[in-house]
């Protein structure tokens, strides 16, 4: 089964990514993960992305596209694979699918994880990161000491990008550049909305009974 998996900031696509990894064991593929292991390698597409990441320029669809099917050519993917973070526009979903085409391969389905953007800035902005270790912890949790890290005794403090005017500038970015996305994989009757505003188990539920396993 070969997934995109789509869901705004805080929706918890992490969480549910990971359980489908250790349900199936298949590969979890990040765009970012890609970029970041093809420039520390070296290979000629990760030098042309490190061109434009230098000079602070976005990395042209040409050559993500180019890097994700290089990583989707790999025997890990063959069984199948979970896609986060790319496609992120209807755009890069038309030269996913070619790209795709070439290799024989297809978007089986594209699970969208959907919550309330409120519940998502309470989410957000309840999260606080160690210090020291980097660990992080959710106000939400009443067993959460907020004044330090279980782990090490660090201070817990909250990152710029989790403050509410932050989050809500991230979800409308997010909702702007994804609406039509959204779209695309609807016209192809492969687009599966879940309510993520649930247990991660129940939401697992979901997931399973579209992938069918």
């Amino acid at each position: 089964m070969n997934i995109v998996l789509l869901g705004a900031p805080g929706a918890g696509k992490g969480t549910q990514a990971e359980k489908m990894i250790a349900a199936w064991g298949i590969p979890h593929i990040s765009t970012g993960d890609i970029l970041r292991k093809a420039v520390a390698d070296g290979t000629p597409l990760g030098m042309q992305a490190k061109g434009y990441m230098d000079r602070g320029e976005l990395v042209p669809d040409l050559v993500v596209i180019g890097l994700v099917k290089s990583r989707l050519a790999e025997s890990d993917a063959r069984d199948g694979f979970i896609l986060d973070g790319f496609p992120r526009t209807d755009g890069q979903a038309e030269a996913l699918d070619r790209a795709l085409g070439e290799m024989g391969m297809k978007i089986d389905a594209a699970i969208s994880i959907d919550v309330d953007r409120d519940v998502i800035v309470r989410r957000l902005t309840s999260r606080r990161t160690c210090k020291s270790c980097g660990k992080i912890y959710s106000l939400l949790d009443p067993t959460v000491d907020p004044s330090k890290c279980a782990a090490c005794g660090g201070e817990l403090y909250q990152r710029d990008d989790d403050t509410e005017a932050t989050v809500r500038n991230r979800l409308s970015v997010y909702d702007r550049s994804t609406a039509p996305l959204v779209d695309y994989y609807r016209s192809k009757g492969i687009l599966h909305a879940i309510d993520g505003d649930r247990p991660v188990d129940t939401v697992f539920a979901d997931v399973r009974r579209i992938v069918g396993r």
